[in-house]
């Protein structure tokens, strides 16, 4: 939802569009991490920019930012943005998958597996990233994404030594993070730093934005096309 910068909120009311408490708020803004209220009287008065940080700071969190890496990112937005700037941070920060993690007892992992999955099956999987042990017996787990168990099942059914999984595992982590990277650097240089330098004028912004949204699922297709058409190569050039 677009905020508007001149709403006028009490800390109460803050609190419930943001969907936290008071005291949550509270302590925010006593790390900087949200503005000043606008005073008036002795009465503090939170607007649409308040709530665009707290929406840009629940995103941060959903990525696992700590809060000093929280701080330190907006540190480096001035007190002054608009709901629309802290928008458009937030479309630049937005995951690339939409998966929700999901925290699981043993028993529930196995629901969902369809079968019933033992300590060495379990060991396995959190091996190769499918899942995150919540304690050291793994009693609990989190499945980062819930489309992986059914892939990482499939995989460790195919009987293949778990040091070559983990090897390729290595290889494709190694390479995605590269392509990611320059990904990111090329798309700054040419979308995000020229709609800086030109001081983020307010036309361009929503373009901006509407390119951060629609480069996601075409860059993941161009990707996986990229990747089959470099398999299909490389198998023509050893046959």
């Amino acid at each position: 939802m677009l905020r508007t910068a001149d709403e006028e909120l009490t800390i109460d009311e803050l609190a419930a569009r943001a969907g936290v408490t008071v005291r949550t708020v509270r302590f925010y803004a006593s790390r900087g991490l949200l503005p000043p209220p606008r005073l008036r009287g002795r009465l503090g008065l939170y607007g649409g920019d308040h709530l665009a940080r707290l929406d840009l700071i629940r995103e941060l969190q959903a990525l696992g930012f700590t809060l000093s890496a929280i701080e330190r990112h907006l540190e480096r937005i001035p007190d002054d943005a608009t709901p629309e700037d802290l928008a458009l941070q937030r479309a630049l920060l937005a995951p690339w998958t939409s998966d929700q993690s999901e925290d699981l007892t043993r028993h529930e992992l196995s629901q969902r597996a369809g079968r019933q999955l033992d300590d060495e099956l379990v060991h396995q999987l959190v091996a190769l990233g499918v899942l995150q042990g919540l304690d050291e017996e793994l009693t609990r787990v989190r499945l980062p994404n819930t489309a992986m168990l059914g892939v990482g099942l499939q995989i460790l059914d195919l009987g293949l030594p778990l040091e070559m999984l983990l090897q390729a595992k290595g290889i494709v982590e190694q390479h995605t993070t590269q392509i990611a990277v320059e990904l990111r650097e090329l798309f700054a240089a040419n979308v995000l730093r020229p709609y800086v330098e030109r001081g983020r004028p307010d036309d361009e912004r929503e373009r901006v934005r509407v390119a951060t949204d629609q480069l996601r699922p075409l860059t993941i297709q161009v990707l996986v096309n990229g990747f089959q058409n470099a398999v299909n190569d490389v198998i023509r050039d050893h046959v």
